[in-house]
């Protein structure tokens, strides 16, 4: 069991944030709510959510409903058995896009396990209804493994979204105690078997730090997304949601996500977003051009 020192760990000063609460944060959040759409910057409680909204302007939107049918120890969104398939939630999605003039959207959502496609048809779908309604928008998609199937990935992939993201959150040494059903092994075949399908769509990848890992691991990790042909990786700390979630063993300081930076890029990502606020998503619009070039 976690001592109380692991357990509350003193969040340090760079992860304190300011509040951006504005009349543009407000009047989306109004929009979500009327368009019954959820994104996982509010169900994961990213602390980016106020930059994004009010600042950037850009959002997350987490489909397939709210929620997840796998229990993950370090996420905070809903766990238990979904109920229904919205089949109009892409038009929705699509004229929210439009109504937030989004330069760049991320489409991720819960991991759908007890559907056949794991919600493949539904997240192609949406692509497809966003791309129709807003040409000049860029797409990146960030499912779950969907039961490692490889039609459901072509089927995603099929749609051609201008980046696929799939995260692998760990390390290979922590995913059975960080991850609820997905593998690490599983996730590097997802994204090698995502770049066979089409070599010109960038894929990406995230890691959590501060769950125990040891820099050689976080190096072997570096290396397995590279040998599955990664373009872009992400690295951030991860923050406990709540008591019954996982605590924090580490803290990094901005200066030690620098040098994993420059380790991460030194291997050959084309792309390396790190630091303590990173999540999957963060300054995913400045990606979309830094991969392509790289391609």
């Amino acid at each position: 069991m976690a001592s109380k020192k692991e357990d509350y760990l003193r969040k340090p000063e760079w992860l304190k944030i300011k509040l951006n609460t504005n009349e543009s944060y407000t009047d989306l959040k109004k929009m979500m709510r009327s368009k019954n759409l959820h994104t996982v910057c509010e169900e994961a409680r990213c602390p980016n959510i106020h930059e994004c909204w009010a600042v950037r302007k850009t959002a997350t939107f987490m489909i397939l409903g709210a929620i997840c049918t796998r229990a993950c120890r370090f996420c905070a969104v809903k766990t238990g058995l979904p109920t229904e398939l919205d089949l109009q939630e892409p038009v929705r999605v699509a004229e929210s896009v439009t109504q937030m003039n989004l330069k760049h959207v991320v489409i991720t959502a819960v991991a759908r396990d007890d559907l056949r496609d794991g919600g493949a048809a539904v997240f192609a779908e949406t692509v497809k209804e966003v791309r129709k309604a807003n040409p000049f928008t860029t797409i990146e998609v960030l499912p779950s493994d969907m039961g490692g199937k490889f039609e459901n990935l072509k089927m995603l992939m099929d749609a051609k979204p201008d980046i696929m993201n799939h995260n692998i959150e760990t390390v290979r040494e922590l995913t059975p105690r960080v991850r609820a059903r997905a593998t690490y092994e599983r996730s590097l075949e997802f994204l090698r078997r995502a770049k066979e399908i089409n070599p010109d769509i960038p894929t990406k990848s995230s890691i959590m730090l501060g769950l125990g890992e040891t820099n050689e691991q976080l190096y072997e990790a570096m290396d397995d997304l590279r040998a599955a042909g990664v373009n872009i990786i992400t690295l951030g700390q991860y923050l406990q949601p709540t008591k019954n979630h996982l605590p924090v063993k580490k803290y990094y300081t901005p200066d030690e996500f620098a040098a994993l930076k420059e380790v991460a890029l030194g291997k050959g990502f084309s792309h390396c977003e790190s630091g303590p606020l990173v999540r999957s998503s963060y300054h995913a619009d400045e990606q979309v051009q830094s991969a392509k070039q790289a391609q």
